[in-house]
């Protein structure tokens, strides 16, 4: 019997598994005009946990789903332009959550709808979301899956090459569409739109990186570093053509290194589900046994 022998050039698609520099997405931060209101929404809406270590006074709350958080300081409402893609265990709990909390959130923007794959929702303060089941993204179970900026027009190739240059992130654009690689498991999306778009109003997003400084003296060598926040951390505001250094796009990226004293810190997370607890640190959850 004459055994065939299979490529494993054939058999198995590496760059599939290939990571860019971004080693994380980790949190979107928007500030909130309520704390009591945003509760209702991202922890008995949602279903997601409220960190219980840092900021669990009243004039900040930062929420754990999963390997990512919403940090949200007290302030004037912060829009995101575009929406948040959102991972849950089941979809039918969630319903039965959001109809629970909707009690609550009377005479706010809140809203939500099931479309055919997901669920639309709108926050109290009018922030857009779309939340997925896990089959619709096999490599997380609970989390932040991608982000969906709606950008100007003209304006996603420079940004695709910016995040591949600049950043070293795995991009791709076609038409008016750029996605950028986070990590193994996230993506930014960027959507031409012809639609005016309002004015930048401070929210943002938190990455870890890998090569730190590379990126760092390309940014300060243009002057676009906006904040030396300390030893671990910068901060950036402006997404450049990086050839011209036209502005094509504003959102400010907290940039950590790898040694950051919060690089994946175990965060406590309520299994969406159930009533129990998930303890996460990296790709690992461990579940404790329930107790009667």
């Amino acid at each position: 019997m004459q055994i065939q022998e299979v490529s494993v050039e054939n058999k198995y698609l590496r760059e599939d598994e290939d990571v860019g520099n971004v080693q994380l997405l980790e949190h979107v931060n928007l500030t909130v005009p309520d704390q009591s209101i945003a509760s209702m929404f991202y922890v008995t809406g949602l279903g997601f946990t409220r960190d219980p270590y840092i900021d669990f006074g009243t004039f900040n709350m930062w929420i754990n789903l999963g390997d990512q958080q919403f940090h949200l300081p007290t302030n004037k409402a912060q829009i995101l332009r575009g929406h948040i893609g959102l991972v849950v265990p089941d979809l039918d709990e969630l319903l039965k959550r959001l109809n629970f909390a909707s009690k609550g959130l009377q005479n706010t923007q809140f809203s939500y709808a099931a479309e055919n794959d997901f669920l639309a929702l709108t926050c109290p303060y009018g922030n857009k979301f779309k939340v997925h089941a896990p089959s619709s993204y096999p490599r997380m179970d609970i989390g932040i899956a991608y982000i969906q900026f709606d950008v100007p027009t003209a304006t996603t190739a420079g940004i695709a090459r910016f995040y591949e240059q600049v950043l070293g992130c795995p991009a791709q654009h076609s038409g008016d569409i750029a996605t950028v690689a986070m990590g193994h498991n996230q993506q930014l999306i960027f959507c031409e739109t012809q639609t005016e778009l309002t004015s930048y109003d401070g929210h943002h997003i938190a990455i870890y990186i890998s090569n730190f400084s590379a990126p760092h003296s390309w940014l300060s060598q243009r002057g676009l570093i906006s904040e030396e926040s300390d030893q671990y951390q910068y901060r950036f505001q402006n997404i450049v053509e990086p050839e011209s250094g036209e502005l094509l796009y504003e959102l400010e990226h907290e940039v950590r290194s790898l040694s950051h004293p919060m690089y994946r810190r175990c965060l406590v997370n309520r299994n969406a589900s159930t009533n129990f607890f998930t303890y996460r640190k990296g790709n690992e959850q461990f579940t404790p046994a329930p107790r009667n």
